[in-house]
C-alpha cells in the first residue's frame, strides 16, 4: 500500500475515519441525508510548538446545489490554507470537490489539488457505479506527467470528502465504547479499508460556540506526511443529527494541531447537541 500523502484539510476530512476495536456493519446506501445545500462550515487550525498555540490557518466545508442533464446533485467543496504571515514557514492551498448523488448518497466525480510547501498533488476521479470502475487521471508530485488508469472499486468507496458526509448520515445510536465502524477511502489511486473506534460521550466546550454534547472518537491514522502511525488524534463531533466536527485535536511529525469550528450555517441545522452559550 502506498503512504498517502496529506495535509492540512486532510486533517478534518481523513482523520474522523481510522479506528481499532470490535467491528459493526454499517449500510453504505443511506435512504436520506442530514445535510442539504446551502451548508457551510468554518474552522481555525491552532498550531503549537512549545508552550505557543498560534492561528496558523482555516479550512472551510461548503454545500452546494448543481445539475447534470437536469438532474440535481451535490456540489461539495473543502478548501484549506495557512494565514499568510505564515506562508514562508509552510504554504498550503489545498482544494477538494466533489459531485454526488443525493439518493443514494454516492460520489460521482472527485477532484484533488493540493500544494503543501514543496508538495504538490492533482487528483480527478470519475466513478462508475454500475462498473464499479473509476477512471483516474492524476500527478502524485509536481515532478510528475498527468497519469490515466482505470481502478476497480467495491460499492462502498467514498472518496475522502464524500466519506465525512457519508459518516453524518450514519446511526450512531447504540454503539458501545470500542465499538468499529468499518470504512473504505478511495485514495491516491487505490482503495484504503479502514474504520473508527467509538470512545463515547462527553461534554465540550467550543470557544465562541457554547457547550455541547458530543461524540468522541479516537482514529488509527495510516503514516503521511505530517502524520506518525497511531492513535493519538482525538475527534469531538456533535451528538445530535447533524453530526458536525467540533474539534480536532492531534500530534503531527513536528508539533501538534487543533482544528476548532468557528462557524456554522445552514438553514436545516438544528445543533440540538447545543447545551448552553458560554458565560
Amino acid at each position: 500500500m502506498q503512504t498517502l500523502k496529506v495535509g492540512l484539510i486532510s486533517i478534518l476530512i481523513m482523520c474522523c475515519f481510522f479506528a481499532h476495536g470490535q467491528a459493526r456493519t454499517i449500510e453504505c446506501k443511506n435512504k436520506s441525508n442530514v445535510f442539504t445545500y446551502g451548508e457551510k462550515v468554518d474552522y481555525t487550525i491552532y498550531y503549537n510548538w512549545g508552550a505557543m498555540w498560534v492561528a496558523a490557518g482555516s479550512v472551510t466545508f461548503r454545500v452546494d446545489s448543481t445539475a447534470i442533464n437536469s438532474k440535481p446533485f451535490f456540489k461539495i467543496s473543502g478548501v484549506g490554507q495557512t494565514f499568510k504571515k505564515y506562508d514562508w514557514l509552510y504554504k498550503v492551498r489545498d482544494n477538494y470537490e466533489v459531485i454526488a448523488e443525493v439518493a443514494p448518497f454516492r460520489p460521482i466525480r472527485f477532484k484533488r489539488d493540493v500544494k503543501e510547501g514543496s508538495n504538490e498533488i492533482y487528483e480527478d476521479y470519475v466513478f462508475n457505479h454500475k462498473s464499479g470502475k473509476v477512471i483516474t487521471l492524476r500527478k502524485p508530485d509536481k515532478k510528475s506527467q498527468l497519469q490515466k488508469d482505470t481502478v476497480n472499486f467495491s460499492k462502498c468507496a467514498f472518496d475522502v470528502l464524500s466519506m465525512i458526509y457519508h459518516a453524518r448520515n450514519i446511526d450512531y445510536s447504540g454503539l458501545k465504547v470500542n465499538d468499529v465502524i468499518p470504512i473504505t477511502i478511495f485514495l491516491d489511486n487505490e482503495e484504503h479499508s479502514s474504520y473508527i473506534r467509538f470512545l463515547g460521550r462527553e461534554e465540550l466546550e467550543v470557544k465562541g460556540m457554547g457547550v455541547f454534547r458530543t461524540i468522541k472518537f479516537k482514529p488509527l491514522l495510516i503514516e503521511g506526511t505530517i502524520f506518525n502511525a497511531g492513535e493519538d488524534m482525538t475527534v469531538w463531533v456533535t451528538d445530535d443529527a447533524d453530526k458536525i466536527p467540533l474539534l480536532i485535536d492531534t500530534p503531527i511529525l513536528v508539533g501538534s494541531i487543533k482544528a476548532r469550528v468557528n462557524g456554522i450555517e445552514g438553514k436545516n441545522l438544528q445543533l440540538k447537541s447545543k447545551i448552553r452559550d458560554l458565560e
